[in-house]
């Protein structure tokens, strides 16, 4: 049986002249925006709705192109994550139609130590690929070793 997928971003943001990464947290779990890619809809498409629903960002940039990274299979899908960096607008955790509530509990602009820490072994992989991708097209961006 072939994986659902579910798309997301890795989303980047400068504070204070130090990148960081947005995370969201969901119970215990951490974890990027993402969501199950619709029949019939784009990838990077789904991801971009994704982020706005969960996040309420918008008008993200994508300076390191359309290259993505995918989870291997879990719980029947698969998880492709692309680059992109945010220059404003505020986050906001809005309440999913579906749940009657918001789909996460808190989110956080995250230190790629913190990144490291916070996220499931599953998305490691997506983390070191995510870090090294910022890091080689941006080399102001300091990726401390794992």
């Amino acid at each position: 049986m072939t994986p659902r997928l579910a798309a997301g971003m890795v989303i980047f943001r400068r504070f204070d002249g130090e990148w960081r990464c947005l995370m969201l947290r969901a119970y215990r779990n951490w974890d990027f925006p993402k969501g199950e890619v619709e029949s019939g809809e784009d990838p990077l498409a789904a991801a971009g709705r994704e982020v706005q629903e969960e996040t309420t960002l918008s008008g993200l940039l994508m300076p390191w192109g359309l290259d993505y990274c995918e989870t291997a299979p879990y719980g029947g899908k698969v998880a492709r994550y692309y680059l992109a960096e945010s220059s404003g607008g505020t986050v906001s955790l809005p309440v999913s139609p579906e749940l009657g509530r918001p789909e996460h509990h808190e989110f956080r602009w995250a230190r790629f130590d913190e990144v490291r820490t916070l996220a499931p072994p599953r998305l490691q992989p997506v983390v070191a690929w995510a870090i090294q991708r910022v890091a080689a097209a941006r080399p102001d961006i300091a990726a401390p070793a794992s």
